[in-house]
């Protein structure tokens, strides 16, 4: 009998695929979005500390209450939003899960979903899974900002679910205060939720501020918010992340979480749950991501490479368009195998292909890397 797929488009991951062709051909690997660089060795020194003392068992479903609990002192410093500990806030297994078990909770048979593309890829394969159809709506190029007539032109009684992700994987953009008037707007004449994809949230730049949904209360209480302790604090192999969403919502949420992941890794909980008493490590975490983009681009100056600003997340796009009208995913290849420099097509994220002829470039990596992945680059 053979085994029929529920999900027969969906293969390999462009991140494994560009890793492996990277590591094939010994090239830097600028594709997938992971540092090159190790944690904080106070945080390795916590999490080996929990595991000496005996934490080693299954954590309670909704995460240890340590964490919780500075997730609510954080969450109200930064963003003046006040969360309850029992009621709002899920650990899970990575941020990949919580955005899984969000849609899973919320999406039924028929149901819309917009989502904006270019998309991270986990989006639409759950969405589908659950039966719902994605409605692919484009940002516009190249500042891949959101047409907000185009979302309300293509809203219906059958939208449940709308998905945004600011900073934005694998563009960069960020949302800004006029975005957040248009989503209100939306909010207030439509019987739709939404799910905010937050994971970068402490990496934006040039003085601009994260508009987190948190910030706005009736944004807030219709809404899933995912944030990731990996991006944060270099540690992306770990798979912790957590979800923020009113009670009736985190109610949905956690049916599908028990049985998904159930609880994820406690020593690393309660490693996170002391390390959250140093601040500076999120608060300047935007500073110090700028200057790693700063210092990427700067080399690039006299390359055939167009920089598109990159406003957040340790993500860069540049155009080739100047040296070749080589799709992208043919370019990186050659780019990979050539030139030793391993990207990310941002192509594939398109529900619809189109290609602006542009790699995304991860500068989430020590200086010297960095510097020899411009070499590389300029010599093209």
């Amino acid at each position: 009998m053979k085994l029929k797929s529920k999900l027969p488009n969906v293969g390999t991951t462009i991140f494994t695929k560009m890793t492996h062709l990277s590591n094939t051909h010994n090239a830097i690997n600028l594709s997938q979005g992971f540092p090159d660089f190790d944690v904080h060795p106070e945080l390795i020194h916590l999490v080996e500390k929990y595991m000496r003392n005996g934490f080693n068992q299954y954590a309670p479903m909704q995460g240890v209450l340590p964490l919780r609990e500075k997730i609510v002192q954080k969450v109200k410093k930064i963003y003046d939003k006040t969360c309850d500990i029992d009621t709002e806030i899920t650990i899970t297994s990575g941020a990949t899960e919580a955005l899984f078990a969000a849609i899973t909770a919320f999406v039924h048979a028929g149901d819309e979903v917009i989502v904006f593309d270019p998309a991270y890829d986990s989006y639409e394969p759950v969405i589908e899974l659950c039966g719902g159809k994605p409605v692919h709506l484009k940002l516009i190029h190249p500042e891949y900002a959101i047409d907000w007539d185009q979302v309300n032109k293509h809203l219906s009684l059958k939208t449940k679910l709308l998905i945004l992700n600011s900073p934005h994987n694998p563009t960069g953009s960020v949302l800004g205060r006029d975005d957040i008037v248009q989503l209100k707007q939306i909010i207030d004449t439509h019987d739709i939720h939404i799910l905010s994809d937050e994971v970068y949230e402490h990496i934006i730049f040039d003085g601009r501020e994260h508009e987190s949904i948190l910030k706005y209360p009736e944004l807030a209480a219709k809404s899933f918010v995912v944030s990731s302790f990996g991006k944060t604090y270099h540690a992306t192999g770990w798979k912790i992340g957590y979800c923020i969403a009113p009670e009736d919502m985190t109610e949905e949420f956690r049916k599908i979480h028990q049985y998904l992941t159930f609880s994820s890794n406690t020593a690393v909980q309660y490693a996170y749950a002391d390390f959250l008493d140093h601040e500076k490590a999120y608060l300047e975490l935007s500073e110090f991501y700028q200057k790693k983009r700063d210092l990427f681009v700067s080399k690039l100056k006299h390359s055939r490479f167009r920089v598109i600003p990159s406003h957040g997340t340790y993500f860069q796009l540049l155009d080739y368009s100047d040296i070749t009208r080589m799709p992208d995913t043919e370019f990186s290849r050659q780019l990979t195998i050539e030139h030793k420099v391993a990207s990310i097509p941002p192509s594939v994220f398109y529900k619809t292909n189109d290609d602006h002829h542009v790699l995304r470039f991860c500068f989430a990596k020590r200086d010297e890397t960095l510097e020899a992945a411009a070499v590389k680059l300029c010599a093209i």
